[in-house]
C-alpha cells in the first residue's frame, strides 16, 4: 500500500457496480536510482522548456515533502505499524478468525491478476514451476473508500501476512484486526486522507459496509492501498481468488513472467513486483534507447500546466483541476501536454530512465520516500522546474505550492518523463 490512489471508473462489462478489478497493479519504483547528496547542476538544453515565470534560484532547501513522523529515510529502520486497540473494533472476532503466527519472510515478485476467479488448477500449475518458491492466492480490485476507488487486496491474514514489509509482517494485532472484518490501511493514505485510526470507512462495492480501521501499514505493492480479509472482499463483490502473489528466485522473476503469462488463461495479466534495494532496481530499467522523450512544446505546456495550479488545495486521491494529491498533479499537468500517466507515485516512477541530481532538467520528476511504515516504498512525486526549484501538491492542508528541491534522506531518485513508456505503463493499468 502507499501512495496516492488511482481515481478511475469502475469496469462495469467485468464484475458488479461498484468494483473494478486490478487486472494489473504494477511495480514498485523500479527504476528509481537513489543519488542524494549532490546538487543539482544549472540547466542546460531545455531551458527554453520552462515558463518565463520560473522561480529564482534555490539556495537551500528544506522539509518541503510530507514528514508523516518516524524514520522514513529509505534506508532506515522502519517505524512500528499503528494499530488500533481491539476495543476500538466495530466487530468482534470470532473464533475461527484466529490468526497463525508468522512463518518466514517472503519476497512478493509477480502478481497474477483477472477480472474473474482463476481455478485451483491454473493455482497448482503456477506453483509447480521451477523459480517459484511459493504462490498465494489472494483477490485484487479496486473499491469506492469513503468515495475514491481504492486499490485492495483481499487476503488469509494467516498466510499472506509473510508477503508484507517486515513491520506490518509482524504485527499480530494488525492481521488479527484484519480477519475480524476491520480494514488496514497504507499509512500514506490513512495520514493524507485524515483516517481515524479505530473509526470506520465506507467501502462500496456490490454491498456498502462500514470497515473498522484497525492499523495504518503498507503492504509494499504499487499502488495498494487497503488490505481486508478475503471474506470482506468476497462479501464487496470481488470475485473470490482472482488474483495470485508469487514468489521466486530474483534471478527468474523475468523469464518466470513470461512463462506464466503463457499459461495463464484470456483476460489474466502478470506483472512483476519490482522492490527498490539500496538504491538500485531489480528489474530492467528503461533507458534512453526505449524511445524519445518529451519535446520541447510538451514539456512547455506541462510545467505552464503545473505552474497554473499553484495555489489550489491538497485533497487527498484528487486529480484536478481544482484540488490535486501529489500524484494527480504530475497526472494532470503531463495530460495537457498530450501525455498519458499513471495515477500512482510508485508507478509514475517507472515512466522514463532514472536521472543523477546532477543532471536534472525541468520536466524531471522528484522521487520521496515518506511512509515510515516501509521505508522503502515510493509515496510522493514533485515536478523539477529547474534551477534548483520543484512543484509539489504536499500534504492536507496546504496547497500547491513552489518549494526549493529537497534531496535531503527523504528522496528517492529522480526520472525523465518518456511519453512512449508512460502510455505503456498508464495503458498496463487501465
Amino acid at each position: 500500500m502507499g501512495g496516492d490512489p488511482e481515481v478511475t471508473p469502475a469496469r462495469k462489462r467485468l464484475v458488479p457496480v461498484g468494483i473494478c478489478v486490478l487486472v494489473v497493479l504494477g511495480v514498485v519504483a523500479g527504476v528509481v536510482l537513489a543519488t542524494a547528496g549532490a546538487k543539482p547542476a544549472g540547466v542546460s538544453g531545455r531551458n527554453a522548456a520552462l515558463p518565463s515565470s520560473r522561480p529564482a534560484p534555490a539556495r537551500g532547501s528544506g522539509p518541503v515533502v510530507p514528514l508523516l513522523g518516524g524514520n522514513t529515510e529509505g534506508r532506515g529502520k522502519p517505524m512500528a505499524v499503528p494499530v488500533a486497540r481491539a476495543s476500538a473494533a466495530s466487530t468482534k472476532p470470532a473464533p475461527s478468525a484466529r490468526v497463525a503466527p508468522l512463518r518466514g519472510l517472503r519476497q512478493a515478485d509477480l502478481l497474477v491478476v483477472a477480472p474473474f476467479s482463476l481455478s485451483g488448477q491454473v493455482l497448482a500449475t503456477v506453483s509447480r514451476l521451477p523459480a517459484v518458491t511459493s504462490a498465494e492466492p489472494i483477490e485484487a480490485a479496486k473499491i469506492k473508500i469513503n468515495g475514491v476507488y481504492t486499490a485492495v487486496l483481499g487476503v488469509n491474514p494467516s498466510t499472506f501476512r509473510g508477503y508484507a514489509p517486515r513491520a506490518m509482517a509482524t504485527s499480530s494485532p494488525l492481521w488479527q484486526g484484519v480477519a475480524n472484518g476491520g480494514v488496514a490501511v497504507s499509512y500514506t493514505m490513512g495520514t493524507l486522507d485524515r483516517l481515524s485510526l479505530g473509526g470506520t470507512v465506507t467501502a462500496a462495492g456490490h454491498t456498502k459496509q462500514r470497515l473498522p480501521v484497525v492499523a495504518f501499514g503498507t503492504v509494499g505493492i504499487g499502488g495498494v492501498d487497503a488490505v481486508v480479509s478475503d471474506s470482506t472482499a468476497r462479501s464487496l463483490g470481488v470475485p473470490a481468488a482472482n488474483a495470485i502473489v508469487i514468489s521466486a528466485s530474483p534471478a527468474d522473476v523475468t523469464s518466470l513472467a513470461a512463462r506464466i503469462k503463457k499459461i495463464l488463461p484470456s483476460g489474466a495479466g502478470v506483472e512483476p513486483l519490482v522492490t527498490l534495494v539500496a538504491g538500485t532496481s531489480a528489474g530492467v530499467a528503461p533507458s534512453a534507447a526505449d524511445g524519445a522523450g518529451m519535446t520541447t512544446t510538451q514539456l512547455t505546456t506541462a510545467l505552464r500546466a503545473a505552474e497554473s495550479r499553484k495555489g489550489l488545495p491538497y485533497v487527498w486521491g484528487a486529480a484536478g483541476p481544482a484540488s490535486f494529491d501529489c500524484s494527480g498533479l504530475v497526472q494532470w499537468s503531463f495530460a495537457q501536454a498530450g501525455v498519458s500517466m499513471p495515477r500512482v507515485a510508485a508507478d509514475q516512477a517507472r515512466t522514463g530512465p532514472a536521472v543523477p541530481v546532477s543532471q536534472l532538467q525541468p520536466g524531471d520528476l522528484l522521487f520521496y520516500h515518506t511512509d515510515p511504515t516501509d521505508p522503502g516504498y515510493i509515496s510522493h512525486v514533485a515536478i523539477y522546474l529547474g534551477n534548483g526549484w520543484m512543484i509539489q501538491a504536499p500534504q492536507p492542508g496546504l496547497s500547491v505550492q513552489l518549494v526549493p528541491a529537497d534531496l535531503g534522506s527523504q528522496f528517492a531518485g529522480a526520472i525523465r518523463v518518456n511519453p512512449r513508456l508512460a502510455a505503456e505503463v498508464a495503458a498496463g493499468l487501465a
